[in-house]
């Protein structure tokens, strides 16, 4: 035994040659490369979501809060309530619009055209006057008083003062500036070249509307040559056409030809238009129009406000849309030029109706606190009256209908398949049907509540119970899994010790496997429940996407829910519903993440 140990030879380090080290390194380089790929696509996956929850706060956040103007409004008795009857039926049929609108033009009482009276009650949001009854109604105390009232402004407004509708910017001029008037048509003489600056943003906004003009003379020019090519194809064709077919080509042709003119002549128009905005760019000292397809120019001046409408180096000429308090000399420092950059005709609010919420905001008399209607009101058309509470409500009910519904009898089915089904074909046949179910598109589901819940039922349209029952289907497979993947888990020694020591079945399944199981079955249950939340087709179907204006007392109210709410807003047009589009999707995530928190504290404990 020793010689041979003695004379064994010693094997070779396998990792010694320098083959073996050039694959040592190869893997290791391998590993470094794969870890390095990983790293990198959790850095993508990541920044992707960032950039979604960062675009979604920013676009939504602005949708939390609200504009309200604080006005003095004044409640006459011998108009509200001339008999002194203080019967609510009396006094809800009086119009207090009338309260809104004269308090506002106490404000400016400038304001006397149709038009502009039309203008300024449009600052402020149409549901004015009914808020004020309804509360007059619950407190007819008010009656007779003259007390600051908190006005929501409309989405208009509210956007504007919120900066979503245009960038501004100030010019600190210099010199002395007198204006000729104090309101109307007046020109406002500066000593010194302080309107260079308009001047230019007006001839650089000219050159940019040239530029567009040239392009779309271009995108024209384009289409000619497409026009020529299918001219001179068709009258190829026409050369060897049949008696048959000559005719046909021939309307063909003449249908070219007459668009061929209109082309031709739009391009020509554009050029001419390019050409005309050109030289008025580079006029030299002469007075160049401001019209509403250039940046807008308000003079703030001696507590007024002037837009421009022409204007050289050192003189402009404006429409006064708040008088001025005096003709007199306003010195330098003591007055400026705020740039709207986007032209008017390019925004939903008006030059005037900027004029007149800068004043309410220099007195004092604007506030921005928290949205309320947002949270407490349903659906409306009007963006700033929309709210969420009634999509939550609808929701909440859906979710319950569903909970009841779902979670005992996917448990149930779990807890009979798992413990007491035998193992032959027919548990098998289900439980392949049960994890053919998980993968069913939500839209059939839809489909089977619209046809079996409504059509032979007659359960109420948009009703969250139908909702829940719909929900209730598409989630009873996940939680039958989950349920099942939870009791598979328990260790088999629980049940032989439990009925080692004489309990039943049931017994050993009941007190001791589904106590230690419930735990995943609660996690399984409101992870298939927080998806079910945001389903948004099978709803969809059921009729749950109906204009619902009031708030759902009950299961079987008519309601709506978060996902269709956020799918009904995305498709209106104003702007302010889409930041309300974006605040719903936050809300939806505050109702994800709570029920996934939930899943991780119930798993832990």
């Amino acid at each position: 035994m020793t010689d041979v140990a003695q004379t064994a030879t010693p094997a070779s380090g396998v990792h010694t040659t320098s083959e073996a080290r050039r694959r040592l390194a190869r893997r290791y380089g391998a590993e470094r490369r794969f870890k390095a790929y990983g790293i990198v696509a959790v850095l993508i996956a990541t920044g992707f979501l960032l950039l979604m929850l960062g675009t979604i706060l920013r676009t939504g956040i602005p949708a939390f809060s609200a504009h309200y103007a604080t006005l003095p409004v004044m409640l006459d008795t011998a108009e509200i309530d001339p008999d002194g009857t203080n019967d609510p039926a009396v006094i809800g049929r009086y119009n207090f619009d009338t309260v809104i609108r004269d308090s506002l033009r106490a404000e400016f009482p400038g304001v006397e055209s149709r038009a502009d009276r039309r203008l300024l009650n449009g600052i402020v949001t149409g549901a004015a006057g009914i808020r004020l009854r309804n509360d007059v109604v619950d407190d007819l105390s008010l009656i007779g008083q003259t007390f600051d009232r908190r006005i929501l402004m409309s989405d208009t407004a509210d956007n504007y003062l919120k900066g979503m509708v245009t960038r501004e910017r100030v010019i600190e001029t210099t010199g002395i500036a007198t204006p000729t008037g104090t309101s109307g048509e007046i020109e406002i003489f500066a000593d010194s070249n302080a309107f260079d600056d308009v001047l230019v943003t007006i001839k650089d906004a000219l050159r940019d509307q040239a530029v567009l003009r040239r392009n779309e003379a271009d995108g024209r020019q384009l289409s000619l040559d497409r026009l020529q090519d299918d001219l001179r194809v068709a009258r190829e064709r026409l050369a060897t056409a049949t008696d048959e077919n000559r005719q046909l080509i021939e309307e063909q042709i003449v249908d070219i030809e007459e668009n061929v003119e209109v082309v031709t002549s739009q391009r020509e128009s554009f050029i001419r238009t390019a050409e005309l905005l050109e030289e008025r760019a580079d006029a030299l000292n002469e007075q160049e129009p401001a019209d509403t397809n250039v940046p807008s120019f308000l003079v703030r001046i001696n507590g007024g406000f002037v837009r421009v409408t022409s204007a050289d180096n050192a003189t402009i000429a404006g429409t006064v849309m708040l008088p001025l308090e005096s003709a007199e000399p306003a010195q330098s420092g003591a007055w400026d030029i705020l740039v709207l950059e986007r032209p008017e005709s390019n925004r939903q609010i008006s030059d005037q109706e900027i004029v007149w919420l800068k004043a309410l905001e220099d007195q004092g008399l604007v506030s921005r606190t928290i949205s309320e209607p947002f949270f407490t009101a349903g659906a409306s058309r009007e963006a700033e009256l929309a709210g969420i509470w009634g999509a939550v409500v609808g929701s909440f009910w859906t979710m319950i209908v569903t909970l009841i519904l779902s979670f005992p009898i996917g448990v149930a089915a779990a807890i009979y398949l798992e413990e007491f089904a035998p193992k032959n074909a027919l548990t098998q046949f289900i439980e392949v049907n049960i994890n053919n179910l998980a993968a069913v598109p939500s839209i059939v589901y839809g489909l089977l509540g619209l046809s079996v819940f409504l059509n032979v039922f007659g359960l109420p349209r948009s009703a969250p119970v139908v909702g829940g029952m719909v929900i209730a289907l598409m989630t009873l497979p996940t939680i039958i899994i989950a349920s099942r993947a939870a009791i598979r888990a328990v260790p088999p020694s629980i049940r032989e010790a439990a009925l080692g020591m004489g309990a039943s079945r049931m017994q050993a399944t009941f007190h001791h496997v589904l106590p230690l199981a419930m735990p995943g079955i609660l996690t399984g249950t409101i992870i298939g429940m927080a998806a079910a939340l945001g389903e948004t087709a099978p709803l969809l179907m059921i009729g749950m996407v109906a204009f619902i204006v009031d708030i759902p007392s009950g299961p079987l109210s008519a309601a709506t829910v978060i996902p269709v709410q956020i799918y009904m807003w995305a498709d209106f047009p104003e702007q302010a519903f889409t930041a309300k589009t974006s605040a719903a999707i936050l809300v939806l995530l505050g109702f994800l993440i709570t029920m996934n928190a939930m899943a991780i504290i119930l798993r832990k404990r």
